[in-house]
């Protein structure tokens, strides 16, 4: 009984010694491929034939700019959401959720809105891809699942329609590019999740490359990147946990007042199509020339598409500090100028302004809650978190979650 014993936990440690191995030359994305697979083998009864790794996005500045046909300056993300994906013999589309733990299924040929939210994604890309003429033959089936916080602005649904995207165009061999692919997914949250969004994330989750940040245009859809790689200083998200009911309705009124703020600047130059035709000399000049509220809302745009422009400029000089200072503006300007900020948002960015290890910090997306975005000095970002923990929790009697993030690759297969 000892010998079998002896050889039972030379085993045990055998085993756990080359998962520990493994997972440390192929972090988490190895751990949650074979989560997904093992849960498509269960539910399916067969492997599946590709695996797909889809990333969230950071955007580190340049906000309510996409709309607007401005610059950003967004990321992939270390974290991500993984497929499971493999052909049916019929034409059902057979979807499961692991951590939702939820199944749904519909036929190929009738496909339509959910009252399955996180299904709509999914079946609004098979539908922009049948509608713009690419063939699905044949039903599939597949499971996904990942370590993006949902609600925090870190875009898991695009990471979701990507991924799907992605894994469809590789499937049925469709020879779509990757901008192809951002603009289906665009269309599926479109018309399928009822959200009116930019390209930002859609081409952050498909275009990114590690230790990269990507200067996204958003009129011409070309984007280039600058290097984010400084050893000394990490990304570190702070999740407010609160999604105040403002977000979804007032970030479509404010695509309205900066649409009819350009329509009263055209009345004075009509070559301007969008604010990003719009300079700040100009507005500064004629900003009188549009009611305050009309007007706040633009000035926030177009001085935020020049720092867009800035920051680019400070990075490629490796100035990360100057680049910081210029996400301290976008903050103010989106709590004063833009008012899509919150209470709990401010306070975390106005927690940071006094600290010597802090460069950068602001609130990140469409506002009203989710994340801010923190450029902190690696030594101390154990301390930075308790510290922005503690006190959030003594103002608001709130958890505060916080992440460490960096640019990573985009959709590719596992």
């Amino acid at each position: 009984m000892q010998y079998v014993g002896y050889w039972s936990y030379l085993l045990i440690s055998l085993v756990l010694a080359v998962i520990l191995l493994f997972n440390t030359f192929h972090p988490p994305i190895a751990m949650k491929s074979a989560l997904i697979r093992s849960t498509f083998e269960n539910k399916f009864k067969q492997s599946p034939e590709i695996l797909v790794n889809a990333p969230g996005r950071i955007n580190l500045i340049g906000e309510h700019t996409d709309y607007n046909d401005g610059f950003v300056l967004p990321a992939a993300i270390d974290k991500s959401i993984v497929f499971a994906v493999g052909k049916r013999t019929d034409n059902l589309l057979k979807f499961h959720s692991v951590d939702l733990d939820e199944s749904f299924e519909i036929p190929l040929e009738d496909l339509k809105k959910s009252d399955k939210s996180w299904a709509n994604y999914l079946i609004g890309v098979t539908k922009e891809l049948i509608d713009n003429n690419h063939e699905i033959p044949t039903g599939f089936e597949l499971t996904f699942g990942g370590d993006i916080p949902l609600g925090a602005g870190l875009s898991s649904s695009a990471a979701v329609a990507c991924g799907l995207g992605f894994a469809l165009n590789e499937l049925f061999d469709l020879k779509l590019d990757r901008k192809d692919l951002a603009l289906i997914a665009q269309k599926a949250e479109h018309n399928f999740a009822g959200v009116n969004c930019g390209i930002m994330d859609m081409y952050a989750s498909l275009f990114g490359v590690e230790n990269e940040v990507i200067l996204l245009d958003c009129r011409d859809i070309r984007h280039r990147y600058f290097a984010f790689d400084f050893p000394d200083y990490a990304i570190v998200l702070c999740n407010t946990g609160v999604k105040h009911n403002l977000a979804d309705s007032e970030y479509n009124t404010r695509r309205k007042e900066c649409e009819a703020g350009v329509y009263l600047l055209q009345q004075i130059n009509p070559e301007i199509k969008s604010l990003r035709d719009v300079s700040v000399s100009f507005f500064a000049k004629h900003r009188t020339k549009l009611p305050l509220l009309e007007m706040k809302r633009c000035r926030f745009v177009v001085t935020e598409i020049e720092r867009v422009v800035w920051g680019c400029e400070a990075l490629s000089q490796g100035d990360l500090r100057m680049f910081g200072s210029y996400m301290y503006q976008t903050h103010w300007g989106l709590s004063g100028d833009y008012e899509v900020s919150c209470k709990e948002l401010d306070f975390l960015v106005k927690n940071t302004e006094q600290s010597e290890a802090v460069l950068g910090s602001r609130m990140m997306g469409g506002g009203f809650g989710g994340c801010t975005i923190n450029i902190v000095r690696k030594d101390v970002v154990n301390d930075f978190i308790k510290k922005q923990t503690a006190d959030y929790k003594e103002q608001f009697d709130l958890k505060l979650d916080c992440y460490v993030v960096k640019p990573s690759d985009g959709v590719k297969l596992v």
